[in-house]
């Protein structure tokens, strides 16, 4: 099996090939070529972690296996290392047989962002001008880098619970040559384009923070019972999203499902715009929402790409197994 240590990841995995293994997986599930396995996501009773696992296969790409992981609240203030965690596994899906073995906290930070990216690119108006951020911690800044090259925008607008982190999200969109303004929640109205990446259990967004024509891509709810946008906001949107099943079961989806606000026929995959069976974004008044649950089969598509360029370069860990 081969080995690729979380330390190499970065030199290996771009922006553009994180994207476009996440879009040609999406197309994939939509087509039905590819799908994802149940989610195993636990509270273990042990330093607030949350813990569990994705997986999936994707019969076009070939690829079979799990991200196993999750969130570590205390790791940054008590141990220096990000609160995600996690790591891939591979298997041959032809024998069953393990083949690699992948650190997953860089490419999780890509391929999430990459996800949020994919939406802008088939959701979001084409003449946006103005990027807003809701959180502004460690994933926020890949979100912002990623999302800055889908449009010519102007202007970066951002909040965040702890307004001292703003300068992270500042810092990314003058890199970019964009200014950046912190403003209020209800400044948002503003954006044509709204990231929210926060773990929060209680709606940040409300229905009246956002304007007509607004896209926005909720990249923070992945467990039953977190919310980052209110219910009443999906019911305003077209709703688009990585997985139906866990849209509507851990991601933003489940509020308003369970509110009576819409239907699981109301929520639409992303990658049925990418294969053109859904006709997306129909006005320049119309509200669309990405709700990016994340699915293991972001994970694997990252992950082949990672193992194929580490094994080309040479710095891929052979071992017997």
């Amino acid at each position: 099996m081969w080995i690729v240590p979380e330390r190499e990841i970065a030199d290996l995995l771009t922006r553009d090939a994180s994207f476009e293994a996440v879009e040609k997986v999406f197309a994939a599930m939509a087509a039905g070529d590819a799908y994802n396995f149940p989610v195993i996501r636990e509270a273990i009773g042990h330093e607030s972690a949350l813990y569990g696992f994705k997986g999936g296969f994707d019969g076009v790409g070939s690829t079979l296996g799990l991200k196993a992981g999750g969130y570590w609240p205390h790791n940054l203030e008590k141990r220096g290392i990000i609160n995600h965690q996690s790591t891939v596994f591979l298997f041959d899906p032809d024998t069953g047989k393990v083949a690699a073995m992948v650190g997953g906290n860089y490419l999780t930070a890509l391929r999430t962002a990459a996800a949020s990216s994919v939406s802008i690119k088939h959701l979001a108006r084409k003449d946006s001008k103005v990027m807003g951020m809701v959180g502004a911690g460690h994933q926020a800044t890949f979100q912002l880098r990623a999302a800055l090259e889908q449009r010519e925008f102007e202007k970066v607008i951002g909040w965040n619970y702890h307004p001292e982190m703003l300068p992270n999200i500042e810092k990314v969109a003058q890199e970019a040559g964009v200014p950046f303004e912190a403003v209020e929640l209800e400044g948002l109205g503003e954006a044509d384009v709204v990231i929210s990446i926060t773990s929060t259990f209680a709606p940040t967004i409300m229905a009246e923070h956002i304007s007509a024509g607004t896209h926005i891509a909720c990249m923070g709810t992945d467990t039953k019972g977190k919310q980052e946008v209110e219910a009443a906001l999906l019911a305003q949107a077209t709703v688009f999203t990585d997985e139906v099943a866990q849209s509507i079961s851990i991601g933003e989806a489940q509020h308003a499902i369970a509110a009576g606000l819409i239907q699981e026929s109301d929520v639409h995959q992303i990658g049925a715009v990418i294969n053109g069976a859904h006709k997306g974004r129909t006005s320049d008044e119309e509200i669309t929402l990405f709700d990016g649950t994340g699915v293991g089969l972001q994970d694997l598509a990252v992950s082949a790409a990672i193992v194929r360029m580490a094994v080309e370069q040479g710095v891929a860990i052979e071992v017997d197994f």
